[in-house]
């Protein structure tokens, strides 16, 4: 069976009641007659139960100390991992999302949960997946995904990771890494923009137009990703300047994880093909990451987009590797009996480093169905580190972009307005290209 990476045991070591480190998924798919929650359910338990992966659990062992490895789950029961509820309205859907996604998931057995969520309009149901980041990056989690749906996985290439060099070489690179994020940390740290540390959370979904992405790529430059990433940064403004709260000079600092396995594409933003996706040889995560900072604190929309480009431009050219935002990478050359003693209070100290996380999840650019339903909406979401108390998910599907907000509840109350922000400075950027 395989061995976890010293990265994926950071994952299991960061798991609090209050931080849960697992990833989410909700879609939501459209089908023409009425909606079988029964059927929709025995059809994803038989699929759930014939993909490998999703039947492993994570066992210690002895060598390395503090190491573990994954193995099949001999009391495996794919219907005790798929719930089906039926819910009144979209509203109460979004709210169901928001306590679903708190929940920790239970680590004694496989680390993942899927539920059915039916009683939208229009023939609508709701589909949500939540995997633990030990199990699974971004990439990962769409090739598990993938296994659910009508549409059968390709045959892909291994995506295993591989050991790199003797124990002297590794503890070079581990030298070099540890500089290059020290170097990076804010002593004294900033004032965050958003901190929490409270079990609840809130999720909110925003919908842009790809179409309008795209025209802004046109005119003003740069990747989807960036045109995101400035946005994001339009949407802080405008939410700080409602709450009175100071916006001149703030820069906050997104962690913006890379996959490592498969890089490039138009677009920026690590797009997969079909030969790269399986649901059995992504698991496990093969990340880096890039530091940005947001300029919510530049008044001018195209200016901030400027801004995230040139500094988007910058992380490019030094690669995913060797800069301050190669946490990741980091993580994984720190033995796992280290993790054990040393990651839950260096996972605390995020917020020397970074204020929110906006990760982007590549998902494949072909229709994807469901027992024939179609899936219209898909909006991810990251687990909240330690500190800040706002997390960014962006999925490229079809004709649009789709962000997934997750606050701590107590820290963001009002994640409507947040929300609306986002879309206000999408609108804002969009019409600079009239």
């Amino acid at each position: 069976m395989a061995r976890l990476s010293a990265l994926d045991v950071a994952f299991l070591c960061l798991e609090t009641h209050t931080r849960p480190m697992h990833l989410g998924a909700v879609g939501v798919f459209r089908q023409s007659g009425p909606v079988d929650l029964a059927a929709l359910r025995e059809l994803l338990v038989s699929r759930a139960a014939e993909t490998p992966v999703l039947r492993r659990r994570a066992h210690p062992v002895w060598f390395p100390p503090g190491g573990a490895q994954w193995r099949g789950d001999d009391r495996f029961d794919a219907g005790a991992h798929v719930r089906g509820y039926r819910v009144p309205d979209r509203r109460t859907f979004e709210a169901y999302a928001s306590g679903w996604m708190a929940t920790p998931l239970d680590l004694s057995r496989p680390p993942w949960d899927l539920h059915v969520v039916t009683g939208l309009a229009d023939g609508e149901f709701g589909l949500l997946l939540k995997l633990h980041h030990s199990l699974a990056d971004g990439a990962g989690a769409v090739a598990v995904a993938w296994s659910l749906f009508d549409q059968p996985a390709p045959a892909v290439r291994s995506g295993e990771a591989t050991e790199r060099g003797d124990l002297l070489s590794r503890g070079r690179e581990l030298m070099a890494r540890a500089g290059a994020v020290l170097r990076a940390a804010r002593r004294p740290p900033t004032p965050a923009l958003v901190t929490g540390e409270s079990a609840g959370r809130r999720l909110a979904f925003v919908r842009l137009d790809l179409a309008d992405v795209r025209q802004i790529r046109r005119q003003h430059g740069g990747t989807t990703n960036d045109v995101v990433l400035a946005v994001v940064a339009g949407g802080l403004r405008h939410w700080l300047t409602q709450r009175d709260r100071p916006v001149d000079g703030v820069t906050p600092r997104a962690l913006i994880p890379v996959n490592t396995r498969a890089r490039g594409g138009s677009d920026g933003g690590n797009q997969l093909s079909g030969n790269q996706l399986s649901g059995n040889q992504l698991s496990g995560n093969q990340l880096s990451g890039y530091l940005c900072d947001l300029p919510v604190g530049l008044a001018d929309p195209v200016d901030r987009l400027r801004f995230v480009r040139a500094a988007m431009d910058r992380n490019k050219a030094a690669g995913p590797s060797d800069g301050p935002g190669a946490v990741p990478i980091l993580a994984n050359l720190v033995p796992p009996a280290v993790h054990r003693i040393c990651t839950p209070a260096v996972g605390a100290a995020a917020p020397l480093l970074f204020d929110t996380v906006v990760t982007n999840v590549p998902l494949p650019p072909v229709p994807l169905t469901l027992g024939g339903a179609e899936l219209r909406e898909v909006y991810p979401f990251a687990p909240l580190a330690a500190g800040p108390g706002l997390g960014v998910a962006v999925s490229t599907y079809r004709d649009s972009v789709h962000i997934g907000l997750q606050v701590d509840r107590d820290a963001v109350p009002d994640i409507d307005e947040l929300a609306a922000a986002v879309t206000k400075a999408a609108t804002t950027l969009h019409e600079r290209c009239a």
